[in-house]
This record gives C-alpha cells, structure tokens and sequence, in this order.
C-alpha cells in the first residue's frame, strides 16, 4: 500500500488529500505548518471570501470547469459543508481594461464568456441595471463558502477515511518523506505549500509572489454578491467586491489585488474605502440614509493569495529520489479550482506510482 504525504493543509491540500483518500490502496498523511483553526499571514486559506467567480480564459478553464459540478453538489446536498447559492452580479467599466483588477478578472467581466453555459441562470444585465460608472454586466448562480467552515469539513472527511494529520515544519521539500504516519518513508509526497512555495528548498519557486488581499467583515446582508471592475481613487489594485458567506460566516467587503506586497497588517484608510465602496455600490447593507456608520463589523483581515506568474502547477518530478507531485500557484482562484487540481494531482500520483515510472 503506497504511502503518501501531502504538504500543506489549506483548501488544496485537504482536498487532494481528500481525494487520495478515497482509493483504499492510498495511506495519506497531511503535514502541515498551519492547520484550520489557525489565522496567520502565511496561511491564505482562512481569509478566502471564498466563493466561484470564473477568473480564466476559456483557454485556461479546465480547473474551474472542472470544479464547479462539486461545488453545487455540496451546496444543494451538503449543508454541513458550510457552502450556499448565491446570486452574482458582474459590472465592467471600459475605462479599467488594461490594469491590474482587470487583467486578475480575464473572462468575468466579458459577456459572452466561456462559462455561460456552466453556471446556472447566466444573463446580460440591461443598462436599467447598470451601477453607477459602469458600461456593462452580467448575472448567474454563483456559490459563496464559509471557509470557517469549509476547511473543517474537509478535515473532517478526511479523517473518516484514516487520513492523518500532522504539525511540522519542513525547509526542503524532500524532508517530508520521513513524516508519514506510518514511519516508512512516503513513495509520494505532494506539494500544497501554496505561497511558501517561494520558500521552500527543493522548490523555491522565484514565480510566486503575493497578491495581497485586504477585506473587511461585517454582519450586515448584501441580498445578493456584487464584483465591480475597478474603482475610483485610493492606491493601485484596489477593488469593490462584497459576498455574503454561508452559515452565518457574515458579509465580505473587498478588497485589494496587490501584487507583490507583503504587508500582513489591515490599513485603516484603505478599510475606510473599501466599507464607503460597498455601500455606494449596495445600499442594501445599511438601513435608508446610512453610510460607513451602519456597518456592524466583525473584524479586518489581511490574505496573501498565492499568484504564480505562469498559472497553477500541477506537475510531478523526482527530488531527492522522491516523486514529488506539485499542486500550487493558484492565486485568488484556489477554490474554485480546488476538486479539478485535486484530481489532477491525483492522476500524477498514479502516474508516479505505476511500474512504468519505477523504470
């Protein structure tokens, strides 16, 4: 029976680990730093709004394509997984194109992008419709998850098929090896390291950088998610996004795209914008004739997505004499992409593990 160690316990790790699990022949263990429950900068995927906003070209769409059909099946099925329907509205200035927001967003903003027939109730919004500023949009059934939530459940799944979990530190990826569970060294380790991808010895991927993401949460209810195109004043890569996440996880109000910025602790002046945005641009979220001051919030919060210059990397290589199966690199996308990669690092599992590449 193959033993595998999957490194990292954020939205990817857990959900491949989660897959591998399933096949009966696989001894999964999950080595971790940081685990569910755990707030820290290096961790991104606590602070994920999260929800399915189709951010690839149709190009580039396996991973979304792919992971959407899980998705819904959580949100109509599974209610303990902390994932809900929600409506989504899209709204695209012209006068965005070409700059950071919008180059992050890609076939969102279009439409007729390559989803339309994937989501569910997907239409061209009419001008009446139109928020101030903006030339175009779009609407469809989009999920929104309680990462609170979320990340816990697939804990718990995985630890219902014997998969075990493990705090530890590595500085090369190689290391991992040796921490299985079952005190033999692992056939496959698989590389969820996310950001600490930039870090980690035998990876040190010079492409990964930080795309820092700012938000605010707070309990008032928007009535539907809202993604505006770009936004007037404030610092560069600053955007307006509001999601309302499932199971009583409250309102996300967003956000920034900034790339390359390291900076762990919130802003005030940029909470400030953020909050005035989200009220321009739904006034739903605090009673007539309110702003900013009928906002109830539950605290701020800084991400750091983990963007990789040339997409995710789903790919394998031996290190050290150790197949390693990378999944990382997934940017501000990493559920939405999570069941595909998952599924597609799985396939380089039994790749790897096949008499073939035993050759």
């Amino acid at each position: 029976m193959p033993n595998i160690v999957v490194v990292g316990a954020g939205v990817s790790g857990l959900t491949t680990a989660l897959l591998l699990s399933k096949d009966p022949n696989y001894k999964v263990t999950i080595i971790a730093k940081h685990m569910p429950g755990d707030y820290d900068i290096e961790y991104t995927s606590p602070w994920a709004g999260a929800n399915y906003l189709p951010f690839s070209t149709k190009e580039g769409s396996r991973w979304e394509k792919g992971t959407w059909p899980e998705l819904a099946r959580l949100a109509k099925d599974v209610p303990e997984a902390g994932i809900h329907f929600q409506e989504a509205l899209i709204y695209n200035r012209n006068k965005d194109a070409g700059g950071p927001v919008t180059d992050w967003f890609n076939d969102l903003l279009s439409t007729n992008p390559w989803f339309k027939d994937l989501v569910p109730n997907f239409r061209v919004l009419p001008k009446s419709m139109m928020v101030p500023g903006a030339d175009s949009g779009t609407a469809f059934t989009s999920v929104c998850i309680n990462t609170a939530v979320y990340l816990p459940y697939l804990v718990s799944q995985c630890l219902a098929n014997g998969v075990i979990l493990k705090r530890a530190v590595i500085t090369h990826i190689s290391e991992a090896a040796t921490f299985h569970h079952s005190g033999q060294k692992a056939d496959v380790i698989v590389n969820c390291t996310g950001l600490l991808a930039s870090k980690l010895g035998g990876v040190m991927d010079a492409t990964v950088t930080p795309a820092r993401g700012q938000i605010v949460v707070v309990r008032n209810t928007p009535g539907a998610m809202f993604t505006v195109s770009g936004v007037e004043g404030g610092e560069e890569g600053e955007c307006c996004y509001i999601m309302q996440r499932a199971a009583g996880g409250g309102t996300i109000l967003g956000g920034t795209y900034q790339k390359g910025n390291w900076e762990s602790q919130p802003d005030p002046n940029t909470a400030l914008r953020i909050m005035k945005r989200a009220v321009e641009i739904c006034p739903a979220l605090v009673e007539k004739g309110q702003g900013v001051e009928g906002l109830s919030v539950i605290r701020h919060g800084v991400g750091l997505r983990p963007l990789r210059e040339n997409g995710v990397r789903v790919e394998k290589e031996k290190i050290d004499g150790t197949w390693v199966v990378h999944n990382y690199g997934h940017g501000g996308y990493g559920y939405q992409t999570s069941y595909a990669c998952s599924q597609g690092a799985m396939d380089l599992v039994g790749e790897a593990l096949s008499p073939k590449a035993k050759l």
